[in-house]
């Protein structure tokens, strides 16, 4: 119990570091947030994605709403949510780690896992990642107690489990079916492998089932938000050729998963954690199941996104797979000390450890209220997730100057989605903020009338007929508008004439 608490507060301490710098960034994290909000205003069973949860997993704005139901600010809501499940992530991580490498396998992994850069960014932003992967590392603890005692309980609580996993990220669905072939050619006993397999499935099946019934009914394609998400992909690999080539943009998708691992859970974690594998693979094939648990998804995403070219890897789509490393890292860390004297063994130790520490911190720096390109390729696997410093700087003034006297403000499109950024932390409510994203955005601003319009150079507020750009004023909705000075490009904010 004092081992489980430990370890607890071990991944807590760097969360709660960053915590106070760090801002809701990745993860569409923002959109989570107001979905939530407006979940809560009207509590239902979300069936289907036109009913509340667009294409998010519907148990994720159900955790956020109940944050908010507490009383919790929205710009913090969905973080505590994160952090809740960032740390108690390292309790089943702990079952496995022990399960495979003893005490010591079990402290190596929560080291790693405490000092993983990327999941402290996901601990402390509103984004989905860190709540899925605990509901993931919990069915697999849980399905490796079954397996390894020859127990149903665990077994079938592993598949019930599943289904949480599946209702806050799409990804681990793919989990159904290979743990159910993995249960079936696992077994001696080819009826006790059948049973297993089809009890799991039936048991792990309700909700996708459920959700693409809803989906269904109503978009009249089960999986219509998979196809939505697909549809983002086309545009990003078409951006990604654009401007590698499809030859380079492929190269770059072959090695993504172990550059991610590399990166983020620092070289000498990483290598540890698939040297461990290798050792696991010869001497324990009772566990070649997690293995294949971790690499079956790997190579799937790798398939699409190098030969079908139809996918784009994200750092965050990595996790589960990278995650699934910590449970072999104290196997790997004896593989490589093996023979060596307690010095060198120490060194090694030294030296990993020093490197996971110094790597996230290097990354933090590089990243934290800068905007220049090294920041912007380095922000994805940050520990401290923070916006552009131009994004925050116009959403901090519509926050202390428009928002506390019940102005209005009109938004402009960015291609980038750093509007959705400037709206969420300016403290306008939906009925004081009309976007260009959304269709009503020339009704908004009719019945609004706000006082402060938000422009994005090349933007699409551009494109509008009564638009007109002369110098420091513009003409826009019948009236000329002044430039309030001070901003950074490509931003600029207006304030509607006569109403300074």
């Amino acid at each position: 119990m004092w081992s489980l608490l430990f370890a607890c507060a071990l991944v807590l301490l760097p969360r709660l570091a960053v915590f106070p710098w760090s801002e809701n960034l990745y993860g569409d994290a923002v959109v989570r947030t107001e979905l939530a909000q407006r979940w809560l205003a009207n509590p239902h069973w979300i069936a289907h994605m036109d009913d509340g949860a667009f294409q998010y997993g519907p148990l994720h704005v159900y955790l956020v709403a109940g944050a908010l139901a507490l009383g919790i600010d929205r710009e913090d809501a969905g973080r505590w949510v994160s952090l809740l499940f960032g740390v108690l992530s390292v309790l089943p991580l702990w079952s496995l780690s022990r399960r495979l490498g003893g005490i010591q396998g079990a402290w190596w992994a929560t080291a790693g896992f405490a000092l993983w850069g990327m999941h402290i960014q996901m601990s402390t932003t509103a984004g989905s990642e860190s709540v899925g992967l605990f509901f993931v590392l919990w069915s697999l603890a849980l399905l490796a107690e079954g397996l390894e005692e020859n127990r149903f309980p665990p077994l079938f609580g592993s598949a019930l489990v599943l289904n949480l996993a599946c209702a806050v990220r799409y990804d681990c669905w793919l989990l159904i079916p290979l743990i159910c072939v993995l249960l079936l050619l696992g077994d001696r006993d080819r009826v006790a492998g059948v049973t297993r397999s089809v009890c799991y499935g039936l048991l792990a099946l309700p909700f996708v089932a459920a959700w693409m019934q809803g989906n269904e009914r109503a978009k009249g394609d089960p999986f219509a938000p998979l196809r939505y998400i697909e549809s983002f992909h086309k545009g990003w690999v078409a951006e990604g050729v654009a401007r590698w080539t499809s030859a380079g943009y492929r190269a770059q998708n072959l090695f993504f998963w172990p550059a991610v691992a590399l990166f983020t859970l620092s070289p000498l974690i990483a290598w540890f954690g698939a040297r461990g594998m290798v050792r696991v693979w010869r001497q324990r094939p009772e566990y070649r199941w997690l293995i294949w648990v971790a690499l079956v998804p790997t190579a799937y995403f790798t398939f699409r996104s190098v030969v079908l070219l139809d996918f784009v890897p994200l750092a965050r789509f990595a996790v589960t797979q990278v995650a699934l490393l910590l449970p072999f890292v104290g196997v790997g860390y004896q593989a490589t000390v093996e023979g060596k004297s307690p010095l060198a063994a120490r060194a090694w130790a030294g030296a990993a450890l020093g490197l996971a520490v110094l790597l996230p911190v290097g990354v933090g720096i590089a990243t934290v209220n800068r905007d220049d390109q090294l920041a912007t390729s380095l922000r994805p696997v940050s520990p401290v997730s923070t916006n552009p410093p131009a994004v925050m700087q116009v959403a901090r003034w519509l926050k202390a100057e428009v928002a506390p006297l019940g102005g209005a403000a009109a938004l402009d499109v960015d291609p980038q989605y750093w509007d959705l950024q400037i709206a969420f932390f300016s403290g306008l409510p939906d009925t004081r903020l009309a976007r260009m994203r959304w269709d009503i955005f020339r009704k908004q601003v009719k019945e609004q009338r706000p006082e402060v319009l938000v422009r994005r150079e090349d933007g699409e507020m551009e494109k509008e007929p009564d638009f007109l750009l002369q110098g420091d004023t513009i003409s826009f909705d019948g009236d000329g508008w002044e430039e309030v000075p001070g901003f950074q490009r490509p931003w600029h904010v207006y304030r509607r004439a006569g109403t300074h």
